[in-house]
């Protein structure tokens, strides 16, 4: 076991013995770049008609903090993740023992090197008969919105952004997701760094005046953009700069024109990511009117007094692809997760039977 600087984080399973009658569970985890939720539910739960109970039967739910190794590094990323593992299993009164599946969902996870190396080091962590899962936390997403099937595409915008899309024969694509860095505009991150771009390029003249610069220095109780040059890169961190994207939207509301823009161009950007995933995937069929999911999830997508994001971005979409049928999850991502790995045992089970 990994010792870390609070204990050996599995300690507690030397209290908690698990009988010969005990109940399989599985853990389903969604991480990225503003928390780390892991959910523990039964491995014995009915099979869904339809849609998902609500409230959905977790028997317990663990958050902690950042786990994208590519903003937190590796090690910090590994230690999130196992430290809210174990205690999803301490709140769920079970241990690894228990444990059927898992099925860690991971903002970063965008290679086949990126799975492999993960799985190695859980395969370090959980009993052989574990069967574990390893994918881009956007797929978890997209489970819960279609009940752990994948199909269809969705959209994530929050912290940062990406579009990610399946087809019933196992086809995938993606667009965006590659970090601020690289461009992903659509996010909670882009939409305020171009607000703090906004905001200096008004302080030196070159750009027009803006609400913005009152509304973020007031809510960083900062009294000039001299100031936000410190304050910027004295944490740099991708979730802590796309807490300021609300003060873009209620400057946006009050009418101001570089607040507004900022969101307009938000709305193009996440349309084109979904539409590049449709059109590689062709999921909206030869005459572009098939039917397909398109799930939405993120805190940029929610709605507010006058702009609606989300709202804006469908209606972009359905003018080109009239099949596509939004959806709002019933369950987080972390459940989504859980229900991937839920559904492979159960189809496992069902070809164990057929045998």
């Amino acid at each position: 076991m990994k010792r870390y600087r609070n204990g050996e984080v599995w300690d507690f399973e030397m209290g908690t013995p698990v009988s010969r009658d005990r109940a399989d569970v599985i853990l389903g985890l969604d991480g990225g770049a503003a928390a780390t939720v892991c959910v523990c539910i039964s491995a014995a739960l009915p099979s869904f008609a339809g849609r998902l109970p609500n409230p959905f039967p977790v028997l317990a739910r663990a958050v902690a903090g950042f786990s994208n190794h590519n903003s937190v590094g590796e090690s910090a990323a590994k230690e999130t993740i196992e430290k809210v593992m174990a205690e999803a299993l301490l709140k769920a009164g079970s241990n690894r023992s228990a444990v059927r599946a898992v099925c860690l969902a991971l903002a970063g996870v965008n290679h086949p090197s990126d799975q492999e190396r993960i799985l190695d080091w859980l395969r370090n962590i959980f009993p052989v008969r574990v069967k574990l899962f390893v994918e881009n936390d956007a797929v978890a997403a997209l489970a819960s919105g279609t009940m752990g099937k994948l199909h269809g595409c969705v959209l994530i915008a929050g912290t940062g952004t990406i579009a990610y899309g399946f087809t019933e024969d196992g086809r995938e694509a993606r667009a965006a997701g590659a970090g601020p860095i690289l461009g992903d505009w659509g996010s909670g991150y882009g939409i305020a760094a171009k607000a703090l771009t906004a905001i200096m390029r008004a302080h030196d003249g070159r750009g027009p005046p803006t609400f913005l610069t009152y509304e973020i220095l007031s809510m960083l109780g900062l009294s000039s953009p001299d100031e936000l040059i410190g304050w910027t890169y004295a944490d740099p961190s991708w979730a802590r700069i796309a807490k300021l994207s609300p003060a873009v939207v209620s400057s946006a509301e009050a009418g101001d024109e570089v607040a507004s823009r900022i969101l307009h161009d938000t709305v193009l950007e996440l349309t084109s990511s979904v539409k590049a995933v449709v059109q590689r995937l062709d999921l909206c069929g030869e005459d572009g009117k098939d039917s397909f999911p398109l799930v939405m999830v993120g805190g940029v997508l929610e709605a507010n007094k006058s702009w609606d994001i989300g709202k804006a971005v469908v209606d972009c979409i359905t003018k080109t692809y009239p099949g596509a049928h939004p959806v709002r999850p019933t369950v987080e991502p972390a459940v989504g997760a859980a229900l991937l790995a839920w559904n492979h045992v159960m189809s496992n089970l069902v070809s164990d039977c057929g045998r």
